[in-house]
């Protein structure tokens, strides 16, 4: 038997009712956390985190691909809001859009690591 549930249905009405008017406040959260969902875009944010700028080449040999797929990623990224780039003569470096990024993903280590931490115990 699922002792997870509730064995009755009832609801906080007022509760409930606050809440659903506040749903739209996460709008456009979702492709963010897509985003941050793929492993290689995911590496790529990490790796950001880790050099503040890094080319596309660097970014194809840090993930292992092509040129071509570490563009399009750094591209998929660039359109949401999570990186930055410039052009250097021939060479296009990528960054993290702001602080918040790195937040993000410093946090979500933090937070798997003291899962571990946790699992061993």
């Amino acid at each position: 038997m699922v002792q997870d549930m509730c064995e009755v249905f009832c609801f906080d009405e007022e509760k409930v009712n606050a809440l659903k008017q506040r749903m739209d406040d996460i709008q456009g959260v979702e492709q963010l956390f897509k985003a941050l969902s793929d492993a290689t875009r995911l590496k790529i944010v990490y790796a950001l985190t880790l050099e503040e700028e890094l080319c596309v080449c660097d970014v194809a040999n840090i993930i292992g691909s092509t040129v071509a797929t570490a563009s399009h990623h750094l591209r998929f990224l660039r359109d949401i809001g999570l990186a930055k780039y410039r052009k250097e003569g021939k060479l296009v470096f990528y960054s993290l859009q702001d602080e918040h990024v790195y937040q993000l993903v410093s946090i979500a280590l933090v937070h798997v690591k003291e899962g571990e931490k946790n699992d061993g115990e």
